[in-house]
């Protein structure tokens, strides 16, 4: 459905406005005759600066890509080249079928417009036709929810309200390829959770999607395949796990160089630590690194962690990750400060929905939730299966302490599936 070849880009920055008009016309005629003088005319006029330096993938169909990576690394240009709105320097970006894409949402409204009219013109520059708009549009204004703002002009629209509009008519036009650049950031908490739910609604009808954004929870639990750009050029490609690991190693590497530290942050296989403050093993107790259990039944993590630097706040961080990537739980433990090695064993109770579950295991220096420095982190470590089917006792993936009261009478004063 898209396949990118080769594709660069290439800003100039013209020194003067007047460089940028005559070098060009310059170039156009003395090119041919004298073309060292040229290049030399245009290396003194301007600087080039690459945002996109030949980047090549496919995504087939019903597939799903993410694409992350610090700012300034080219996401979003490149985006825009496969979108169409803006052209490459050189390479090609071919696409199948219609194209949607969610990047400056409500860029393309016309302010003295209002919102019913914006969305007959937006649906048509998208392909649809009036009879496709005319049967989609009560979807696309229950969704948009702005009640009677819709017969009104946009300009008197707030920003929200411009976003929800704009999201609503490109989501309703049943794209083949789905484009989002960061719009799952903005709007409140409703209108994001509403927008979720909606992606993914789309994507099980098969839909191509191609995401970008900081959000890598939204990564892990839409996409099968993630790249990894930095200044410009893929450096990671592959599953998404083991792509964003590559990325939050490279941001804990440029956070301590920010910091002015010389502390060596090295790769590891199963994640990224700073030498010297580290986890050395970890296991379930009499398990090894895999644990099969019933519901609600203990276990004991033992974790053996190395200090040769004294830092004013060490403290372990465990996570419960589902099988999607998703964070359910996890526990902060403050650790005495000490050098060398020293074993730290943690009981739990694991009351799960039946299925597997990742603990992922990370060592921060933590003065302070604000100021919380990554030191290490695991993430592939150490699994746990849970066997039993407990959806009679309780929905979702773990259980919530509630009293129930029933005609002034406690029926139920326990955790649920105790």
């Amino acid at each position: 459905m898209i396949r990118v070849s080769r594709v660069s880009k290439t800003y100039l920055i013209w020194n003067s406005p007047l460089n940028r008009l005559l070098v060009p016309l310059v170039r156009r005629l003395l090119n041919p005759l004298f073309p060292k003088y040229v290049e030399k005319l245009d290396r003194n006029a301007c600087q080039a600066i690459d945002a996109l330096s030949d980047i090549s993938f496919c995504v087939g169909e019903g597939e799903s890509l993410g694409i992350i990576g610090l700012n300034g690394s080219g996401k979003s240009t490149l985006l825009q080249i496969i979108a169409g709105t803006l052209q490459p320097s050189s390479g090609s970006v071919e696409t199948k079928g219609r194209v949607a894409a969610l990047l400056e949402l409500g860029s393309g409204f016309d302010p003295e417009f209002s919102g019913r009219e914006n969305i007959y013109i937006n649906a048509s520059i998208l392909g649809l036709t009036r009879r496709e708009i005319d049967a989609r549009y009560d979807a696309i204004v229950a969704f948009a929810d702005i009640g009677d703002f819709i017969e009104r002009p946009v300009k008197t629209y707030s920003s929200g309200m411009m976003v929800r509009l704009a999201f609503a008519v490109q989501v309703h036009v049943d794209p083949d390829v789905l484009i989002v650049d960061e719009a799952l950031s903005v709007g409140d908490a409703r209108f994001q959770a509403k927008a979720l739910n909606k992606i993914e609604e789309i994507l099980k009808r098969g839909t191509t999607l191609l995401f970008v954004g900081h959000d890598l929870s939204a990564v892990r639990a839409f996409c099968n395949q993630a790249m990894l750009l930095d200044k410009g050029r893929v450096i990671k490609a592959g599953i998404p796990d083991d792509v964003i690991a590559d990325y939050l190693y490279i941001v804990q590497k440029d956070r301590i160089a920010e910091l002015g530290s010389s502390l060596d942050v090295k790769r590891h296989e199963k994640g990224f630590a700073v030498h010297g403050f580290d986890v050395v093993n970890a296991n379930f107790h009499n398990m090894g690194q895999h644990a099969t259990l019933a519901f609600n039944h203990n276990l004991t993590l033992d974790v053996d962690i190395v200090m040769t630097l004294v830092i004013a706040a060490p403290v372990l961080i465990i996570d419960i990750i589902d099988n999607r990537g998703m964070q359910l739980t996890g526990k902060r433990i403050p650790i005495p400060q000490f050098t060398g090695e020293k074993r730290v064993s943690i009981d739990m109770t694991c009351g799960f929905q039946k299925g597997i579950y990742r603990v992922r295991l990370r060592l921060v220096s933590a003065p302070s939730l604000e100021q919380t420095l990554l030191m290490s982190r695991y993430d592939d470590l150490l699994s746990i299966e849970m066997i039993d089917d407990v959806r009679d006792q309780f929905t979702g993936l773990f259980p919530m302490p509630m009293n129930v009261v029933w005609n002034d009478h406690v029926i139920a004063a326990e955790t649920i599936g105790s």
